[in-house]
């Protein structure tokens, strides 16, 4: 009796054949995925809250500081816009309520905004010839640490010079000293002061020195410059290396030499050799 023929065997299902591995690659793959999804359902459970937090709080402090910002653009355009119609109120003869607002700009701001409202009011002041105001008025920029470098040395030029004629001689030379040297840019104004000062206290080579270094300094602005150049001739400096250096080596020895001040001049300069407070 015949058998009957057996079923082709479909070599493909059998291990080591294409589709074996691939199915086996799937299986491996859905192992993987699960095994991964495992994982990150344990961290969601175990640090999720932290993780939640810490994400609320960064976007927290991302939309506080965009705030901020927009904040300050804001503040800087009303500072602007109030110290322009300040300006504009200067401009139309109403001094005294330009003034005003610049005290109220000044009480409302700090650093440079603060300085320029004070440098502002002090001016119309001594424009107004209410000298004393003024000079309180420079000096409180002067003073002020919060104030940038620049405006408090405009500040206190501004101070000295307004004050000049009633401050002694080496109180002007102390505090302007720091000011008035070559390449700093307020040389010619500080510089012109403390010429003027040796010459108070009958020192005319050391004015002389000054005057002809300002009249060389190409920084130096030329309205001041020639006129330092004029005060050098007329000294009898003229402005040369050699003259200059011969003039800066005898302030050097003034300066070096000790100071001798008689107890009633020390009594006399008093408060004033220091600077002025700035008003309460």
């Amino acid at each position: 009796m015949a058998l009957p023929p057996s079923k082709p065997t479909d070599k493909s299902d059998q291990p080591g054949s294409d589709k074996a591995d691939a199915q086996q690659d799937v299986l491996l793959r859905e192992v993987d995925e699960a095994v991964r999804q495992e994982e990150m359902l344990g961290i969601a459970r175990n640090y999720g809250v932290p993780i939640a937090a810490a994400v609320v709080l960064g976007l927290a402090a991302l939309g506080g500081y965009l705030y901020w910002q927009n904040y300050q653009r804001q503040q800087a355009g009303e500072l602007a816009e109030r110290y322009t119609v300040a300006m504009d109120r200067l401009d139309a003869g109403a001094a005294e309520d330009a003034r005003k607002e610049l005290a109220g700009l000044a009480g409302a701001t700090s650093g440079a905004a603060k300085a320029s409202a004070q440098l502002s009011q002090a001016a119309i002041l001594l424009g107004q010839g209410k000298q004393p105001e003024a000079i309180k008025g420079f000096a409180a920029v002067a003073a002020d640490a919060d104030a940038p470098k620049p405006y408090r040395d405009l500040a206190l030029v501004r101070e000295i010079a307004t004050g000049f004629d009633t401050l002694p001689p080496q109180q002007v030379i102390d505090r302007l000293k720091p000011l008035a040297v070559p390449g700093n840019p307020w040389f010619g104004s500080a510089g012109e002061l403390v010429g003027m000062a040796y010459l108070k206290q009958d020192k005319p080579q050391l004015a002389g020195a000054m005057f002809a270094a300002m009249a060389k300094d190409t920084g130096v602005p030329k309205s001041i410059a020639a006129r330092a150049r004029q005060l050098a001739g007329q000294l009898g400096v003229d402005a040369v290396d050699e003259l200059i250096k011969t003039a800066s080596d005898a302030a050097e020895d003034e300066a070096k030499a000790p100071a001798t001040v008689s107890t009633a001049g020390a009594a006399a300069a008093g408060p004033a050799g220091t600077p002025a407070a700035a008003p309460q």
